[in-house]
């Protein structure tokens, strides 16, 4: 795929508020690992988010923990 190969820097995703339960990853097993930021949102009434994310270098780890 072109997301294994790392010819992938912008995504446009359509979020839904729904929960299924199941269904298939967004991303497969083998996925290069990669930052993105978000550069544009729109939010439409039925509550249905439209988000674009572009490429942002390289991962930044660290640590979230509940104070």
């Amino acid at each position: 795929t072109l997301i294994k190969h790392d010819l992938v820097d912008t995504f446009w995703l359509m979020i839904y508020p729904v929960t299924l339960g199941s269904g298939k990853k967004l991303f497969a097993d083998g996925t290069i690992p990669a930052s993105f930021k978000m550069t544009e949102s729109i939010v439409g009434s039925s509550g249905v988010i439209v988000v674009n994310y572009e490429r942002a270098g390289g991962i930044k780890t660290g640590s979230v923990s509940a104070d």
